[in-house]
């Protein structure tokens, strides 16, 4: 068997995302499907790619060199015909992708304002991994990712990045009803006891960080609950579970938003874009554009807007 770049692919996709059914699921193939080609593919280079386990499928130091090579040849596969294309033209759309924060109603008046006469689209996606990948793959010309401390998102040629927000925390939400609403932060380890609602984006990293989190306060977090972005409002609500959230969501009815103490989570903010699609000038814009949108939402959370206003080393460069 010859090796293509789908199975190039594979291989980088489960180490992304830490699963084999993960990753099969990212590239639309069944689990069975994906074991299969791995051991063909496993067969080729003469070892085990992968060391299956209770936290998922981690590289071996085999695996870590073939995806390493992996990247390089896919990045150069991406960028083959992409660097040929020309700039987008002044009269075109821009093609925008964006992690689930609060600022996404405010990113296409924003960007549009700092791009007169281009028309906005936007995608919305919980993972930051599937933007980078719609921007590898061309289908994004721009994309604001959220990339949890400790978990890096890999960007491939022609993707350029540009840090928008270094650090900011993130915050836990829980019903008002809750006896530890009334307070200002929440210490991790009086969490304990609660089931929580699993983070949207997990082959990002954010539920590897979520258990670590936990772990590191005495405790193993019972994830009871998987819920897309938003949809486990209702949940926390009604006090069943408790859920990391953006800081500057406002909270939604019937919950509160408090920050963590000590800051066991944090995030920053990049926005990456392709050079072939955005010229110096137009890449400045969106990301200015990006930076006024997500300081408009600051002050939708007042825990949030005092942590933002201490830390002002924090904030975009505009």
């Amino acid at each position: 068997m010859e090796l293509e770049l789908r199975h190039l692919r594979m291989v980088c996709a489960i180490a992304e995302t830490g699963s084999i059914t993960r990753a099969a699921a990212r590239l639309g193939l069944s689990q069975p499907a994906m074991t299969a080609q791995l051991r063909r593919v496993e067969a080729v280079v003469g070892g085990e790619l992968f060391a299956r386990g209770r936290s998922g499928a981690e590289p071996t130091a085999l695996g870590h060199r073939v995806v390493a090579r992996a990247r390089i040849v896919l990045a150069e596969a991406d960028t083959l015909f992409g660097d040929l294309r020309a700039p987008a033209r002044p009269s075109e759309g821009i093609r925008l992708g964006c992690v689930h924060l609060a600022c996404v109603a405010s990113v296409v008046g924003r960007v549009g304002e700092s791009l007169p006469g281009r028309t906005v689209s936007l995608r919305i996606e919980p993972s930051a991994t599937l933007l980078a990948e719609a921007l590898a793959r061309g289908h994004l010309d721009a994309a604001l990712l959220g990339i949890i401390e400790g978990f890096d998102i890999t960007l491939t040629g022609p993707v350029a990045s540009r840090t928008l927000i270094p650090r900011h925390p993130i915050f836990v939400a829980l019903s008002a009803e809750h006896p530890l609403a009334g307070q200002e932060e929440i210490r991790l380890a009086d969490l304990k006891d609660e089931a929580w609602i699993g983070p949207p984006g997990a082959e990002d990293g954010s539920l590897a960080a979520l258990r670590a989190s936990c772990r590191a306060a005495g405790f193993e977090p019972d994830v009871r609950y998987d819920a897309p972005s938003g949809a486990g409002h209702p949940l926390v609500a009604a006090g069943y579970g408790v859920r990391l959230v953006d800081p500057t969501w406002p909270a939604a009815a019937g919950t509160v938003v408090r920050p963590l103490s000590g800051e066991p989570q944090t995030e920053r903010l990049v926005m990456a874009w392709r050079r072939d699609r955005l010229g110096t000038g137009d890449a400045a814009a969106v990301y200015r554009g990006l930076a006024t949108a997500f300081s408009d939402h600051v002050a939708d959370n007042p825990a949030f807007a005092r942590w933002w206003e201490a830390h002002p080393e924090v904030h975009p460069l505009l």
